[in-house]
């Protein structure tokens, strides 16, 4: 059964998946009818249901009747696996191991998280509303207090990728608006306060000489720089993330480290997306976050975890 499709109505009286009447028939060994009611629930065969339903009534009385070990085994059994049910996502969840956890933050830069960055007047409400930027700095401290190393994964543009001779839509925009611009690679003219700098309540966090910041991704994930050489030459394989942009640099990050073989723990109130009239960038990405991570945490959650962490 495809638990993503729609739910069939829930069993009643007249219902074919009369628990005591489908245990009945796996203690009597007839699967076939098992069969019969299955596809009358799924297809609402008229036919089906009939003949389950003439039997029905005689069946149960005998189920009852007997009862024993093997008939209610048979209803606990068919309640995880047989009877319909609402469809639901398993949570793997993560355990955190401080040998092999970091914590990763995509983009803590003004452009996103400051009020005079370009992108405020798109993302800073759902900032706000999450308390984002509080959040991020939390999950910074939390790790730099237990001694679980800290990775920040930068986007930074140089006057060469301006020359990109195609662009997706928001590079596109990125481009335009002149987001994340620096004068070059090895040139920080001018990325004091910039769009391009940390916020600046983070800089303690990340300019201390133990933060490790990679080289910076181009376009939304990790593919363009050198994260995941970063963490393997470390032996980490357990991330928890946070950071900008919840549908773009942040998802992307979570969907090629899982690919990756790492698994991903997504605090969900650490980042923040766009909300424009086509679309909620951050609900677009929480729907995302909980079919594909690992596990999907609060920050009180993470931080909760990273204290308890061994």
């Amino acid at each position: 059964m495809n638990p993503f499709k729609a739910n069939p109505a829930p069993a009643t009286e007249s219902s074919a998946w009369d628990p005591l009447y489908v245990a009945e028939l796996i203690s009597s060994g007839r699967l076939g009818e098992i069969a019969i009611a299955s596809d009358a629930a799924a297809n609402d065969d008229a036919d089906a249901s009939s003949r389950i339903e003439r039997r029905r009534a005689r069946r149960a009385r005998n189920a009852r009747r007997r009862g024993g070990w093997l008939g209610l085994f048979a209803a606990l059994v068919l309640s995880f696996v047989a009877l319909p049910a609402a469809a639901q996502v398993p949570d793997p969840g993560m355990e955190i191991d401080l040998q092999r956890t970091a914590v990763l933050i995509t983009d803590p830069q003004n452009d996103f998280l400051s009020p005079d960055g370009v992108t405020w007047g798109v993302v800073g409400k759902n900032v706000t509303e999450n308390g984002t930027v509080k959040h991020i700095e939390q999950l910074m401290k939390a790790a730099k207090k237990q001694g679980m190393p800290l990775f920040i994964s930068p986007h930074y543009y140089y006057p060469h990728d301006h020359q990109w001779k195609f662009e997706g839509a928001l590079e596109a925009l990125m481009h335009g608006i002149g987001m994340f611009d620096r004068k070059g690679p090895v040139n920080v003219d001018g990325l004091e306060g910039s769009g391009a700098d940390w916020l600046e309540r983070y800089k303690p966090l990340i300019e201390d000489g133990e933060t490790i910041v990679t080289s910076p991704h181009k376009v939304y994930g990790p593919e363009t720089n050198d994260l995941v050489l970063q963490l393997r030459k470390r032996g980490i394989d357990k991330i928890i993330l946070g950071g900008m942009s919840a549908n773009l640099c942040t998802e992307s990050h979570m969907r090629e480290l899982i690919e990756q073989g790492f698994e991903v723990a997504v605090v969900t109130d650490a980042t923040a997306a766009a909300q424009v009239p086509e679309g909620d960038g951050y609900q677009a990405a929480l729907i995302n976050f909980r079919f594909i991570a690992n596990a999907t945490w609060t920050t009180r959650e993470a931080v909760r975890a990273i204290r308890a962490a061994r």
